[in-house]
């Protein structure tokens, strides 16, 4: 076998990883665009979350889920498990780092596989969530919200914090710290769509509506965040993709000069080889 044919075989695999990663670019690019057009509805349902509640004033009730003097505080850090994540893992977890040396003695709950991986030996008796696919979206934020309300109703926490992977533009992903509870923010949306009405029938009491609006505003918050974690995957991943088939691009270049060189070294090596022969056969 000749030079030539040892290269074209690497040239020919070569061009078909580029094919195939261009193709796992492709998809990324399509589900970013796919989960980014459906980021609106998380604006819409709060915004007719609030206004529904617009005929009566909670501002004034007191809950541990709206407003509570406990100091301890609770930090989420949300990794993602899918693939080529690995360089965004690690400012959300050196960012997680960062923040429990600026609030000492927090406890971490920590969402996804890799996180689980790098952040065990911080705090070993953690909260743990992992196999986010597998569970889905709304089962992983329905169990993280029943956790966190609990924590917060027993008195064991007071505020909890929520640090992500957040995607701010499609060339820009970056770790984000946002608060969760308490939820004050959400009685004060409230008093704001508050109409003049002078009597109206409560049929509940409320401290249970509270109850009712913070778990549920807590649900549609918590699959906001691992939607735009996913946003972020999306991007993170079609980049890291890019960037793979740009320099197996470079590679194929390289390995195609070197198959037409060898090629013509194997042609010009052939017709030695015959003007060879033919000159012994004439001797």
């Amino acid at each position: 076998m000749g030079k030539a044919a040892r290269i074209k075989g690497d040239l020919e695999d070569i061009t078909e990883l580029v094919e195939i990663i261009q193709v796992l670019k492709d998809v990324a690019d399509t589900r970013f665009n796919e989960l980014a057009n459906r980021k609106d509805r998380f604006a819409r349902f709060g915004q007719s979350f609030v206004e529904f509640f617009r005929m009566i004033s909670l501002s004034e009730v007191r809950h541990p889920l709206v407003s509570n003097d406990n100091p301890k505080t609770g930090l989420i850090c949300i990794s993602s498990e899918a693939a080529f994540m690995g360089d965004l893992n690690g400012r959300v977890i050196r960012h997680t780092l960062a923040e429990m040396k600026r609030i000492p003695d927090c406890k971490l709950i920590v969402i996804g596989r890799k996180g689980v991986e790098k952040l065990k030996k911080v705090q070993p008796d953690m909260k743990t969530i992992v196999d986010i696919q597998e569970k889905g979206l709304y089962e992983v934020a329905i169990q993280l919200k029943d956790y966190v309300i609990k924590e917060v109703m027993e008195d064991r926490l007071g505020t909890v914090l929520l640090a992500y992977p957040w995607s701010k533009t499609f060339n820009l992903q970056k770790p984000r710290t946002i608060k969760l509870l308490p939820c004050d923010e959400l009685l004060t949306k409230q008093a704001e769509f508050v109409d003049s009405i002078e009597h109206v029938l409560q049929e509940s009491d409320p401290i249970d509506i509270i109850s009712y609006l913070a778990d549920m505003w807590l649900v549609c918050r918590l699959y906001e965040v691992l939607h735009d974690t996913s946003i972020s995957e999306a991007a993170a991943q079609s980049q890291q993709l890019e960037s793979s088939v740009q320099k197996m691009k470079k590679d194929k270049k390289g390995i195609s000069m070197a198959f037409t060189k060898a090629r013509k070294g194997d042609i010009d090596k052939g017709m030695r080889e015959v003007f060879t022969s033919r000159m012994m056969s004439r001797r």
